[in-house]
């Protein structure tokens, strides 16, 4: 055997994945450069060889898997990850005009795309599979229904409260609250398809969506602040200045709720085939991160982490991509949705592994005098 195969073929041999097995995990090579270009390009030539049709498997999920539990992304980098590495470092990836870059190449993809696989509530974040007395919910619209809720319950919404959500996607969270809870608000995003669409959904309730740069929020003021899914593109390098802002925006008595993706270590960028491919300049903070970003500035009144709920979140989305693909339009081509299954089934490995967390952290700007009970 050629010794960049058989390195190859070791590698994929010690996380258990068989070359032409037959188990669900095990992987189909179809074409020969393959080990030589894995071995070059580290995990952003895995996922774009998978794009190309270079290979497959029965399970991507469970494939990645096996590959993170076997630390293959830390033993085998490829260019790609020093080359990002270098530019994190040099480099302030979520400032000025980048930050309107993961807008536009990903969020504003298509309300289509995202209509069929969300569900009934255009929600893009990890669903909370539980109700109100702790019971299993068995769909995503009851699991996304079930988080807006605790967000609301958790935040203390009540009738006449301003509230602000920074991110706010396509405007469910705002309208869940005006409805549900009585409030009025704001929502920032950097998606024109999610700004318009928000405005639409929310025609007639008390709430306002702008095309805004958080940043832009300063000197405003607020009763509540949340953000959903969002944190994930501020960038390390803006952290501090982030909470700073938020900070400004509350009373004494107000609070802050941040839902995001968390790392289990901490790092300064995300994967080259994410980076590449998905969600340009984001990355996952790490709790020691979070937690000295917000020092001096925010009281931290609970700490939620309930990640295992986002593989559940992504198995269903999977699903309703997959049985939506020949509704949707041509644009929507091979490559392209081969390039989601990847996407999602990475998702789901990394969170099953729990190598990313889903963090819902309540914060106050002095702490709540004599504590808080936080509802779950």
């Amino acid at each position: 055997m050629h010794p960049i195969r058989e390195r190859v073929h070791g590698l994929l041999t010690s996380a258990d994945v068989r070359v032409g097995g037959d188990r669900p995990w095990d992987m189909q090579v179809h074409d020969s450069r393959l080990p030589a270009r894995l071995l070059a390009g580290g995990s952003l030539a895995l996922g774009e060889s998978y794009m190309d049709g270079w290979w497959d498997t029965s399970s991507l999920d469970q494939l990645i898997g096996r590959l993170l539990a076997a630390g293959l992304d830390r033993r085998a980098p490829g260019w790609a990850d020093l080359r990002d590495a270098a530019a994190a470092r040099l480099l302030n990836l979520q400032l000025g005009r980048r930050a309107y870059a993961v807008g536009e190449r990903h969020y504003d993809l298509g309300n289509d795309l995202y209509r069929a696989m969300l569900g009934r509530r255009l929600v893009y974040s990890c669903g909370y599979w539980h109700d109100r007395d702790g019971r299993r919910v068995e769909s995503l619209d009851a699991a996304q229904e079930a988080k807006l809720d605790l967000v609301c319950r958790k935040l203390g919404l009540r009738p006449g409260m301003r509230v602000l959500d920074i991110g706010c996607g396509w405007g469910e969270a705002l309208k869940f609250a005006a409805e549900r809870y009585g409030v009025s608000g704001v929502g920032a995003t950097i998606s024109r398809q999610q700004q318009a669409f928000a405005e639409a959904l929310c025609e007639g309730l008390p709430l306002e969506f702008r095309l805004q740069d958080y940043r832009a929020l300063r000197g405003e003021r607020f009763d509540r602040v949340l953000s959903i899914g969002m944190f994930e593109h501020v960038g390390l390098r803006n952290y501090r200045g982030y909470f700073d802002l938020v900070r400004s925006l509350l009373p004494a008595d107000g609070l802050f709720l941040l839902h995001s993706i968390g790392g289990s270590a901490s790092r300064r960028r995300t994967d080259p085939w994410i980076a590449r491919h998905i969600f340009p300049n984001s990355m996952l903070p790490s709790a020691r991160q979070l937690a000295e970003a917000s020092e001096g500035l925010f009281v931290i009144e609970d700490w939620h982490n309930f990640g295992a709920d986002y593989d559940l979140t992504l198995q269903a989305w999977r699903d309703n991509a997959e049985a939506a693909w020949e509704r949707l339009p041509a644009r929507y081509d091979e490559r392209f949705r081969r390039m989601w299954r990847y996407y999602l089934g990475c998702s789901m490995a990394a969170f099953r592994m729990r190598r990313t967390q889903l963090w819902q952290v309540l914060m106050s700007p002095q702490g709540v005098p004599g504590g808080i009970v936080v509802p779950r």
